[in-house]
């Protein structure tokens, strides 16, 4: 037997969503308008579903689906470019928005999007076999990084990861290496922007430009030089 789950999502109206996905590339195959909302995008062996509902609040929505690819890194610049194409600039906050590029501790490079329904779709490529959560790093600022990114995006809650952030860019007895600091500095900036702090996220953006790295530094960074390039939009449109 061969099965293929396919989720069906919830929006207040069709037509923002239909724009969102038609930007990324997806294609509509199936729309209906009465009795009532329903349609079906696809792009490649991706398929989703949504149903418009007038009383929907997508600012409060928890719907969630993960696609899992070979080529996580080809369908985010793929992403990028059309969301830049249709906005004007990559959405990094608000609905629609899409999040950082990362290596999650979890065996998997994935990145968040959010459509104009609230709908979170989790976007994955396996790294390696073991899924498990590897052990928390040791090292200070690897440490800060582990625990920040993993309230900012997985458990929603910025208030703690701005605080853990701060206190170790405060330390004076250690200070991180100029990569962990350019990491340390953009998700500052992106918590911040989820906070509604603008004078954070320029002040740390501003700091995260005038890093210098290195040619082999910049290929460590290179995540977050993205997601650096995508925030700048906000405070230099």
């Amino acid at each position: 037997m061969s099965e293929k789950t396919i989720p069906i999502l919830p929006c207040r109206t069709v037509q923002p969503v239909l724009d969102f996905y038609t930007a990324l590339g997806f294609q509509v195959t199936f729309q209906q308008r009465s009795p009532n909302p329903y349609v079906v995008v696809e792009r490649g062996g991706i398929e989703l579903q949504f149903f418009g509902v007038k009383q929907y609040e997508p600012a409060e929505s928890f719907s969630t689906c993960y696609v899992l690819t070979d080529d996580v890194d080809g369908l985010y610049e793929a992403f990028r470019a059309g969301l830049k194409a249709a906005y004007g600039r990559i959405p990094t906050r608000g609905l629609p928005r899409i999040g950082p590029l990362k290596d999650m501790s979890y065996g998997v490079r994935q990145f968040l999007m959010t459509d104009p329904g609230g709908n979170c779709i989790r976007i994955g490529q396996q790294i390696r076999e073991d899924l498990h959560h590897q052990p928390v790093p040791e090292e200070t600022f690897a440490k800060a990084l582990h625990h920040a990114s993993l309230l900012t995006d997985s458990k929603e809650a910025p208030e703690s990861a701005a605080k853990i952030i701060d206190r170790v860019l405060g330390l004076e007895d250690e200070k991180p290496t100029r990569v962990q600091l350019l990491q340390l500095l953009v998700l500052r900036a992106d918590v911040a922007g989820r906070l509604g702090d603008e004078e954070t996220v320029a002040s740390a953006l501003a700091q995260a430009a005038g890093i210098h790295l290195a040619a082999e530094e910049r290929d460590l960074a290179q995540d977050a030089l993205m997601r650096l390039q995508d925030l700048l939009t906000i405070v230099r449109p």
